[in-house]
């Protein structure tokens, strides 16, 4: 790091005055822990990221790599749900390294909501394969609010070979992406199938189940569970557009050889809804994946119901519906297919929300605990 850069940086952040003097005295004791963490490096060689795996997609052929849905469905949805498709929520790509740094540069929209971070919504995450498990490493985000991005994600470390895997934001589109190492060290496809990817999950949902509002893309409790099996999970999550438009429901259909789905749809859907398009949703994805199992999930029984009667109310008569969806499944002879109820499932002491309805980190555990049995005994059926 030059010192030009490091006081640039300085100068920015710190509020109260700095002469000289105090300058160099800071740029001597912090050269080191911060080289490379705020300018970039010279060497660092840049590989574009379509040169390794991408996984989380339903399909492959998208409108774009990190997007969605496929391009013929623009004109069959909604709006919304159409814009809502083009973040890259749920995808992750996968690559190996022996570098002693792992560094990033992306372009998306910038995009901002101010309950959630910045680096849930538009940054990257970075995970690696420490001791048999995936571990966070570290996370992609810079302090300015340009949407071409550059950072050293992950440094410092010894130059051994790792299994990455690094996460896509959840609620922006990211239009480029190029992963980088210092020159002279190794960057290639991964070389360990995991998560295991060729019978993938599906999950369909709401703001919540898209990402809303983890703190980074690896706390989305699609990626927890992801982790939890070590199996791949499709992110077909749409904020405030889990509403089970039929497309969706034939876009799962064409997913090749998936080992569950779980319908999570509660949270955005009106009791009329459900009652018009919740069991052709179901059959159009049972016609295709007739021995595949379901999990019917109920809605979160949200922190703030304890004291807002109206959402208490809302929350009960959805989940009266959905139990009433599931039974009509049932006596259509549908097989296996299982049910999650929202009892226990974010906890009971009001601290698994941001908002009173999108969940914290806290949140996306303790949905992932609760679902997990479920989970696993659908699988292993």
């Amino acid at each position: 790091m030059t010192f030009g850069c490091a006081s640039k940086f300085l100068q920015k952040s710190n509020p109260f005055h700095m002469n000289s003097v105090s300058i160099r005295i800071v740029l001597a004791s912090l050269a080191l822990s911060l080289s490379g963490l705020f300018c970039s490096a010279q060497d660092v060689v840049y590989t574009d990221a379509t040169a390794f795996p991408l996984y989380g997609k339903a399909v492959e052929n998208t409108s774009a790599r990190y997007q969605r849905f496929t391009a013929d469905m623009e004109s069959q949805t909604r709006k919304p749900l159409w814009d809502l498709s083009l973040n890259s929520a749920g995808l992750y790509i996968r690559f190996r390294s022996d570098a002693p740094s792992i560094h990033a540069k992306w372009h998306n929209t910038a995009y901002h909501m101010p309950h959630m971070t910045d680096i849930g919504v538009g940054g990257l995450d970075l995970y690696a394969i420490i001791g048999g498990k995936w571990m966070f490493v570290g996370s992609g985000f810079t302090w300015n609010s340009s949407s071409s991005k550059e950072r050293m994600i992950v440094g410092n470390m010894e130059p051994v070979m790792r299994e990455y895997m690094l996460y896509l934001p959840l609620y922006d589109s990211i239009d480029s992406l190029e992963i980088g190492v210092p020159e002279g060290y190794v960057l290639e496809g991964p070389k360990v199938a995991r998560p295991v990817s060729d019978r993938p999950v599906i999950m369909y949902g709401t703001s919540i189940l898209q990402g809303g509002c983890a703190s980074r893309p690896g706390m989305a409790h699609t990626a927890i569970l992801s982790r939890r099996l070590d199996r791949e999970v499709i992110n077909l999550g749409f904020s405030g557009n889990g509403q089970l438009d039929l497309e969706v429901a034939r876009l799962i259909a064409k997913v090749k050889n998936p080992s569950l789905i779980i319908l999570d749809y509660v949270p955005n859907a009106t009791v009329d809804q459900m009652k018009e398009r919740a069991m052709d949703f179901f059959r159009i994805i049972r016609d295709a994946h007739p021995d595949v199992p379901v999990i019917f999930v109920e809605d979160p029984t949200f922190t703030h119901s304890i004291v807002d009667l109206k959402i208490r109310e809302e929350i009960e008569s959805k989940n009266a519906q959905q139990k009433e969806v599931f039974r009509q499944a049932k006596a259509s002879g549908a097989k296996k297919i299982y049910y999650v109820a929202t009892e226990g499932m974010i906890g009971d002491d009001g601290e698994a929300c941001v908002d009173g309805i999108h969940f914290t980190d806290l949140g996306m555990m303790r949905y992932v605990d609760h679902i997990m049995p479920v989970v696993k005994k659908a699988l292993r059926k």
